[in-house]
C-alpha cells in the first residue's frame, strides 16, 4: 500500500517537472508549428493550455489562453441582414407543414446552419482569429496602431492590450447598419471594460480622407470594413490613405469578405513589399466558405 502511494507520488512529481519544463517554450513551439502549417492557432494549442490550467495552474508562467472571452459588448455585424434568413426559415417551415415534405425542413436547417456560421464569426470567430494575428506580430508596446472602421473595438481593443506606451487609434463613421449599437460611446465603454481606455483614441472620420499626418502609424489594421466603401476608386483611395499614414517598415493588415484581390493589386502598385493574401479559415465564414474572410498583409519599404 505504502509502495503504491510512493510510486504514485513519484509519477505526479515527474508530471509536474515535465509541465514546468514545457511551460516556458510552449508558446514558441506552437508558433513554429503555425508558421509551417497555418497562420492561425490550431485546436491542439487550446487542448494543451486547458490541461495545464486544470492540472498544474502554477506552472502556466507566460502561457496565455488564446480563447479568453472579451469583457466588452461588441454587438452583431450587419444586423439588418439577419431579416433575410429569418424570413427564409419561416417560409420553409410553413411550406414544410403545408406540403408535408421533408425538403423545406432541410432547406430551413441549411439556412439556420448558415446563420450559425455568420453569428459565430461575428460573436466569437473574429476575436479568436485577430487575437492570434496580433499575438504573432510580437509588438514591443510602444507602437501606434490605427484601426480603419473600428466599430465597437473588436480589433482595436485587443491591439491596445499589447501596448504600454503606444496608442491604439480607431476611425469610424459609426453606422448602425454595419454593426448593431455602433457608437463611439459604446466603444469607449468597451475600452474601459477591457482596461485600455488610457491607450485608446477614437475619431469620427472617413477612411478615404484620414485626419492624420504622413507616416504616423507603425501598424494599420482593418476587419471587414473597407468593402462598405462604394466604388473601386473609393476602396483604392482607402488603401492609398492607409499606406500614406503608415511609417516605413510598418505593416498593413486588411481582412475583408470581398475586394481583397483589388487591395493586393493596389498595394503592389503603391510599391509595398511582402504583399500576401490568404484565407483566415472557417472561423470567419460569414454563412459558409462562399463568403469567407481573407487577409491581405504588406510592409511599407524604407524611404529612399
Amino acid at each position: 500500500m505504502i509502495r503504491g502511494r510512493r510510486e504514485q507520488q513519484s509519477i505526479t512529481t515527474v508530471q509536474a517537472l515535465l509541465i514546468r519544463s514545457l511551460a516556458p517554450w510552449l508558446d514558441a513551439a506552437a508558433d513554429q508549428v503555425r508558421r509551417v502549417r497555418s497562420p492561425l492557432a490550431k485546436p491542439e494549442a487550446r487542448d494543451i493550455y486547458s490541461f495545464v490550467q486544470k492540472n498544474h495552474p502554477a506552472e502556466l508562467g507566460s502561457v496565455t489562453d488564446p480563447l479568453a472571452p472579451r469583457k466588452g459588448a461588441y454587438g452583431i455585424d450587419a444586423p439588418y441582414l439577419l431579416v433575410v434568413p429569418a424570413v427564409l426559415i419561416v417560409a420553409n417551415l410553413v411550406n414544410g407543414f403545408v406540403s408535408r415534405s421533408i425538403w423545406p425542413f432541410l432547406a430551413a436547417a441549411l439556412v439556420l446552419g448558415c446563420c450559425g456560421f455568420g453569428l459565430y464569426a461575428s460573436r466569437r470567430g473574429k476575436f479568436v482569429v485577430w487575437a492570434e494575428l496580433l499575438r504573432n506580430l510580437r509588438l514591443q508596446g510602444d507602437e501606434y496602431v490605427l484601426d480603419l472602421g473600428c466599430g465597437r473595438g473588436a480589433v482595436l481593443l485587443p491591439a491596445a492590450q499589447h501596448l504600454t506606451t503606444g496608442r491604439a487609434v480607431g476611425v469610424d463613421l459609426w453606422r448602425v447598419k454595419d454593426q448593431s449599437g455602433n457608437d463611439a460611446e459604446a466603444t469607449r465603454g468597451n475600452a474601459v471594460a477591457e482596461g485600455v481606455a488610457n491607450r485608446v483614441e477614437l475619431h469620427t472620420a472617413d477612411m478615404k480622407v484620414l485626419p492624420f499626418d504622413d507616416e504616423s502609424f507603425d501598424l494599420v489594421v482593418s476587419n471587414v470594413a473597407i468593402h462598405n466603401v462604394k466604388g473601386m476608386d473609393g476602396r483604392n483611395k482607402v488603401i492609398e490613405e492607409a499606406v500614406r499614414v503608415l511609417r516605413p517598415g510598418g505593416r498593413l493588415m486588411v481582412a475583408d469578405i470581398g475586394g481583397t484581390h483589388q487591395y493586393r493589386n493596389q498595394l503592389i502598385r503603391l510599391g509595398m513589399r511582402d504583399v500576401i493574401r490568404w484565407s483566415l479559415g472557417w472561423r470567419l465564414w460569414w454563412s459558409g466558405p462562399w463568403l469567407a474572410t481573407r487577409l491581405v498583409t504588406a510592409v511599407k519599404p524604407p524611404s529612399r
